[in-house]
């Protein structure tokens, strides 16, 4: 069994109460009568060993920055490419117990939010170079995220007005996929109150509703499109949509809790939780003319235009990614279909592990 780092405390706990005893029960032995001075010495060593057991205590049932007793979430890799890795358990990070998933690549886990290819909270992008952006985008509207000559992906984006702020508080409430002649949708339903025993998560595929049962590994395939799955990775709210030669994307559904509400005044009511998803994506097969907010950040020599050195860097392009609905493909950026764009071949991109900056407004990378 691995040790994690949440162990070592316990660990060291258990060890000091077996030294001391094995200690009293040895100066007993052989030091049977003990002068005034030593036995004041060994009260002070007892002292400062009693203290020690509990500042040991304490920083078992404490995490900094996280709420105490959190049980990290066990997570593993699900693709039968990494043979190595494949089905392998591994707990989430201490600073991310909760939300993690397994980069195959290195068989490690890394948190969700600060992995290449991630879109998560309002809405926050960290590109396929490894830097970190936000991208505001309008509420009750869509835009194109990824678009390249057999991939489109467009984001159906929820949210609620600040009349103090000049934009949308914005969250991803759905994504439609195209592929081939495919369609694909992943979305969060509407929803009031939380609830972690539901399941909040809809799905399907060329517009016919899928039903997964709510169980941690079931699978959906279609003779259709043999190399497309659908794979539970929890019991619920949370999947895995894979083409097996073009992406994968990792989808949970999560709520506004009332603590991000009161951090960040949203305003969030007991009308709707704004479920929404956060989503960690990997692409195998990208041209290098690939386009959208996201999928931009894969092109060779792409430098990105969100500025840089401020607390929250904003990408912009409001109209250039607009789309008409969540499977439109006319978004001014739109590659969908252009089978002239140069072929990118780096296959599936190389991993970056990144570290986030002070408060999550950075990401250090490093391949």
């Amino acid at each position: 069994m691995a040790l994690h780092s949440y162990h070592v405390p316990r660990l060291l706990l258990i060890w000091l109460i077996k030294t001391r005893y094995i200690l009293t029960w040895s100066i007993k032995v052989n030091v049977p009568s003990m002068g005034v001075v030593q036995a004041v010495s060994m009260k002070k060593l007892w002292g400062i060993c009693g203290i020690f057991l509990m500042v040991l205590w304490l920083s078992e049932s404490m995490t900094v920055g996280q709420p105490t007793g959190i049980i990290p979430r066990k997570v593993r890799c699900r693709s039968v490419k990494y043979r190595p890795c494949y089905l392998i358990w591994h707990f989430c990070p201490i600073v991310c117990p909760t939300s993690c998933l397994v980069d195959c690549i290195s068989c490690k886990p890394v948190c969700s939010c600060n992995f290449p290819g991630a879109v998560c909270e309002d809405p926050k992008f960290v590109g396929g170079d490894g830097i970190t952006f936000y991208f505001h985008g309008r509420k009750d509207q869509d835009f194109c995220i990824v678009s390249d000559t057999n991939l489109h992906i467009n984001a159906h984006f929820i949210g609620k007005r600040n009349p103090n702020m000049k934009r949308d508080f914005t969250w991803v409430q759905s994504i439609g996929i195209m592929f081939g002649s495919h369609k694909l949708l992943v979305a969060a339903k509407t929803t009031t109150t939380w609830d972690d025993n539901l399941d909040r998560l809809a799905l399907s595929f060329d517009d016919m509703p899928i039903h997964l049962p709510n169980k941690d590994g079931s699978k959906w395939r279609t003779p259709i499109a043999p190399r497309v799955s659908i794979t539970r990775t929890g019991d619920r709210n949370r999947v895995v949509v894979e083409d097996e030669e073009n992406f994968r994307v990792n989808a949970v559904v999560v709520p506004i809790t009332a603590e991000e509400s009161r951090v960040h005044s949203y305003n969030i009511t007991d009308e709707d939780c704004f479920a929404h998803l956060e989503l960690g994506f990997k692409f195998y097969k990208l041209t290098n003319g690939v386009a959208g907010v996201l999928g931009q950040t894969y092109r060779r020599n792409y430098v990105s235009k969100a500025k840089m050195g401020v607390a929250m860097p904003v990408l912009g392009g409001l109209n250039k990614f607009s789309s008409s609905s969540i499977f439109a493909t006319d978004c001014p950026a739109s590659q969908f279909g252009n089978q002239a764009l140069p072929e990118n071949s780096h296959g599936e991109y190389p991993t970056l592990h990144c570290s986030s900056g002070v408060n999550g407004t950075g990401v250090v990378c490093k391949k």
